[in-house]
């Protein structure tokens, strides 16, 4: 009975044992040049396809673009906003804009369609535009030990790992920071890398530029997945030992 009364406090302690963090971010290793394989090679800026969602604004004067966005059907789920207006890429790459009708895009970058959109507007109808476009469907998905999964929008050219796990909260107590994955290619051609954070040359590694339709996880470090083990054992030998302990109490008493 001493025993597994010995026993039963043991579990408890285990079971009720804190995890306390031990992440190390961006230690320098020595080497800045990074090790990690780089399997989807540089980026780059992101190209403008059929089907992208694009937010057009014209900075030097909002109220003309909100105006005359009637012009244009939007984008379900999208309309006219604080932000601007949302215009779908069409099958043949043109995006259909008030007044000046359909725009060439497909092919170009963010910036580019931005002034190609700005030259069209000055010579037909605004003095001075000065035109913002973003993708706005763009996006990557964040799971794991990070305090706020979801998808997150690539509003901007080259956004990196750190942005998005920066929005996402950072990483959790419980992650393992040296070896957040990647995966990249869709169904069709799934590929993934690890990047460990723990080391500063790991922001020279060319993977830790998103793209759209990326999946970044963050798993439990050694730690937590230990605790988790522990816990697991004791939430089924707990019951157990209370009904070893409860029958042998009883024995003692006859």
């Amino acid at each position: 009975m001493k025993a597994i009364c010995i026993a039963t406090g043991m579990l408890m302690v285990f079971s009720s044992c804190s995890y306390k963090p031990y992440q190390t971010l961006f230690e320098p290793n020595g080497n800045i040049t990074s090790n990690q394989p780089n399997k989807f090679g540089n980026a780059g800026i992101y190209k403008i396809k059929p089907e992208d969602v694009l937010q057009v604004r014209n900075l030097q004067n909002l109220k003309f673009i909100l105006e005359d966005a009637g012009a244009s059907a939007p984008v379900t789920g999208g309309g006219s906003n604080a932000t601007g207006q949302a215009y779908p890429v069409e099958q043949d790459g043109t995006v259909a804009l008030p007044v000046i009708g359909h725009v060439p895009v497909a092919g170009l970058s963010r910036l580019e369609a931005a002034k190609a959109i700005e030259d069209i507007y000055r010579q037909k109808l605004i003095k001075d535009p000065i035109i913002e476009v973003k993708i706005v469907n763009l996006k990557v998905s964040v799971f794991g030990e990070v305090r706020a999964p979801g998808n997150y929008a690539l509003l901007k050219d080259k956004t990196t790992l750190i942005d998005v796990l920066g929005q996402a909260g950072g990483i959790t107590d419980k992650g393992n920071e040296k070896k957040v994955k990647i995966i990249r290619g869709g169904t069709d051609n799934p590929q993934e890398t690890e990047v460990n954070l723990s080391e500063l040359a790991s922001l020279t590694n060319p993977a830790l530029i998103l793209q759209n339709d990326d999946i970044v996880y963050v798993g439990q470090n050694k730690r937590a997945v230990r605790n988790d083990k522990i816990q697991n054992i004791s939430t089924i030998v707990q019951p157990t030992l209370l009904l070893l302990n409860t029958a042998l109490l009883l024995f003692t008493l006859k």
